[in-house]
C-alpha cells in the first residue's frame, strides 16, 4: 500500500462508497451519452442544491469544465481577469487561450483572493476596438493559496462585474471543502451571490474522476451541448461520471469528505504551530498548510518520506494538503519527523 502523503488531494484514492456506485452502474445496457437515468438522478442532486432553472453539463476533468464553462461567456476579443495565481493561469498549460481566444489578464495577490480595487485597473479600453474587451472576472473557491472568499467578498465582486457587463465565474475545484468551512449551504455562496458560472468539482474530494459546469444564469448554457461535444468532453459512457455525482451528493458525503479533510489540516496547522522553526504563512481555511520550512535540503528529506510540493522555492515556500483519506496518525507522523529533522 502506497503510504499517504501531502502532495495534492489528487493523489488520494476514491472513496469506497463512490467505487461502489461505479460498479453498481455497471450493470447492462443503458442510453449513451447522457440520456441515462443515473444522469437524470445525478442532475436531480444538484437541482435540489442549486435549483431548477440552471443548466447542467457533466466533464470529465476541471481544466475542461474551466476552459469551457468560459467558453460560453466570451469571445476571442474578450479578456478573462483572474488572480495571478489561479489555475486558470499557472496550470492549465494555456488551454483557456488557446481554446478560446480570450486574453487572461492577472492580478498580484497576497492570498489569492480578488477585490474590486485590485481587478479595477484592468476595467479600461471598454468599447475601444484596440483593447481586449475585459468580460469575465473568475475567482477560485477554495483559493490556490487555501483561503476562502466570503459570501459578502463574492457579491461585491458580483456585483461589480455585472455592472460592467460583465460574469463572474467560479473555480469550484474544492466547493465541499468552501462550504463546510463556510457553513453554508452551495446556493448560498455561489447562485445566491451572483456567480454565473460555476465548475463543480468533486475529485479532489474522493471521486475517481469528472466535474460538472453549472450555468447558474441559464442563458449561457444556451447551445453549450455543441461546445461540449466540439471540446471532446462529450462521454459516451457518461454513466459512470454520474452515478459518481449521485452517491456523492447523497448522505452528504460530500459533506462529510470534506469536513474531515478540513479537520486534518486544522490538526496539521495546530501541530507544526508548536514547532518556531516554521512559519506558517496563509490562514488555514481549508484543506492545505502553506509553510516555511528552514532549509531547501530538509524539504528534500521530507519528501522522500511523505511526498508533497514546494510553492516558492525562493523562499523554501510548501504546500501540505490534506485528503478525505488522511488519518491523525498520517499527522502525528508527519510532524514527528519534522521535528527530528530539525534536532539533527
Amino acid at each position: 500500500m502506497n503510504k499517504r502523503g501531502f502532495a495534492s488531494d489528487n493523489n488520494s484514492g476514491v472513496h469506497p462508497e463512490i467505487m461502489k456506485a461505479i460498479i453498481e452502474a455497471n450493470n447492462g445496457h443503458t442510453i449513451a451519452y447522457g440520456d441515462d437515468i443515473y444522469t437524470d438522478k445525478a442532475k436531480a442532486k444538484l437541482y435540489e442544491h442549486f435549483g431548477n432553472d440552471i443548466d447542467i453539463y457533466f466533464v470529465f476533468i476541471g481544466t475542461a469544465a474551466n476552459v469551457l464553462g468560459l467558453n460560453a461567456a466570451t469571445r476571442s476579443w474578450n479578456a478573462v481577469i483572474c488572480a495571478e495565481t489561479a489555475h486558470i493561469n499557472e496550470d492549465e498549460c494555456g488551454a483557456p487561450q488557446k481554446f478560446n481566444g480570450f486574453k487572461l489578464l492577472t492580478v498580484e495577490t497576497p492570498d489569492g483572493k480578488l477585490t474590486v480595487e485590485s481587478v479595477q485597473k484592468h476595467i479600461k479600453g471598454i468599447g475601444f476596438e484596440h483593447h481586449s474587451q475585459p468580460k469575465v472576472i473568475s475567482i477560485t473557491q477554495v483559493t490556490e493559496l487555501g483561503t476562502i472568499y466570503s459570501v459578502d467578498e463574492i457579491k461585491t465582486l458580483a456585483d461589480f462585474a455585472h455592472q460592467n457587463n460583465m460574469y463572474l465565474h467560479m473555480d469550484g475545484a474544492r466547493i465541499a471543502n468552501a462550504a463546510v468551512s463556510l457553513k453554508k449551504k452551495f446556493k448560498e455562496f455561489t447562485k445566491d451571490a451572483g456567480v454565473d458560472i460555476l465548475s463543480f468539482g468533486g475529485t479532489k474530494n474522493g471521486m475517481m474522476y469528472g466535474e460538472a459546469i453549472l450555468f447558474l444564469s441559464k442563458k449561457l448554457g444556451e447551445d453549450f451541448k455543441y461546445v461540449r461535444k466540439q471540446g471532446m468532453q462529450l462521454a459516451s459512457k457518461m454513466r459512470y461520471i454520474s452515478a459518481q455525482f449521485e452517491r456523492y451528493l447523497s448522505d452528504n458525503l460530500w459533506y462529510k469528505n470534506a469536513e474531515h479533510s478540513n479537520k486534518m489540516a486544522q490538526l496539521l496547522a495546530e501541530k507544526i504551530q508548536e514547532i518556531p522553526q516554521i512559519q506558517i504563512t496563509q490562514k488555514v481555511e481549508a484543506n492545505g498548510v502553506f509553510a516555511i520550512v528552514p532549509s531547501r535540503e530538509m524539504i528534500e528529506d521530507l519528501k522522500h518520506e511523505y511526498f508533497f510540493y514546494d510553492w516558492d522555492e525562493m523562499r523554501n515556500e510548501v504546500r501540505w494538503m490534506t485528503s478525505f483519506d488522511t488519518q491523525k496518525e498520517d499527522i502525528i507522523k508527519f510532524v514527528d519527523l519534522i521535528k527530528m529533522k530539525l534536532k539533527k
